[in-house]
């Protein structure tokens, strides 16, 4: 039954990821001019129009879904889950070529998905079923914000906004793919950049802005498959 919940969860987010260049398309560009120094911003419209770019939005998203749905199975979690994987490809995709996330993507994509797991407790489970989804996001967004206060010439301030996002997606899961989920994003993005300023000698490298919306969406998804594996004694709060 796993391996249908996650064939059914490969082919809705892969057609879903088909959808990515349409969804970076309608985004508004950003309002103001760059920063002096700062590189002029490539335009959600032109990255849009990158050749190809539907068809491999839908290969990651389907192979994302399919994963997320193997492993997540028919649980409630797997309605909001499906949808949000080519959002998060999107994101991923803009954040990489832009240095920014969105928040007309980023907060109704959290909005959506604090009504799915409200009703899911309120309906379908108990009140106290809120705690775990809702101090994920909670702990998430705080430990970005203050990360973002203190090394903020790294990190933008749609990190913070994603990283409640994420939070609440993997809170919903379970306690360990929320605790190893988020750990491996900042792994994932920290370790190679330390490994170049080694390399260099650089310094400077680690205060360098860099996209990490990215690096934060893999790191859910390993949160998501193997966060029980990882830490088995959290996996059945």
């Amino acid at each position: 039954m796993a391996g249908l919940a996650g064939l059914l969860a490969a082919v809705l987010a892969g057609l879903g990821g088909l959808l990515v260049p349409a969804l970076i398309a309608r985004v508004p560009e950003p309002a103001g001019a760059p920063e002096p120094g700062d590189p002029a911003k490539e335009t959600y419209a032109a990255i849009a129009a990158t050749p190809g770019l539907g068809a491999r939005a839908a290969v990651v998203s389907a192979l994302a879904g399919g994963l997320v749905g193997a492993w997540v199975g028919w649980r409630v979690p797997l309605v909001g889950l499906v949808p949000l994987v080519p959002v998060c490809v999107a994101l991923a995709v803009i954040d990489w070529r832009t240095r920014l996330l969105p928040r007309l993507v980023v907060l109704p994509a959290t909005g959506a998905l604090l009504v799915l797991v409200v009703l899911d407790a309120l309906v379908l489970g108990e009140p106290s079923d809120l705690v775990r989804p809702l101090a994920g996001l909670v702990a998430a967004r705080s430990f970005f914000w203050v990360l973002w206060r203190v090394h903020s010439a790294g990190m933008g301030f749609g990190d913070v906004r994603l990283a409640a996002l994420v939070g609440l997606a993997l809170g919903w899961l379970g306690w360990a793919e929320l605790v190893v989920g988020m750990y491996a994003g900042f792994v994932l993005f920290a370790v190679p950049g330390l490994l170049v300023a080694l390399v260099r000698r650089d310094r400077r490298v680690l205060r360098r802005a860099a996209p990490y919306g990215p690096f934060l969406v893999a790191g859910a998804l390993a949160g998501v498959l193997v966060g029980p594996l990882v830490l088995p004694g959290l996996a059945s709060g």
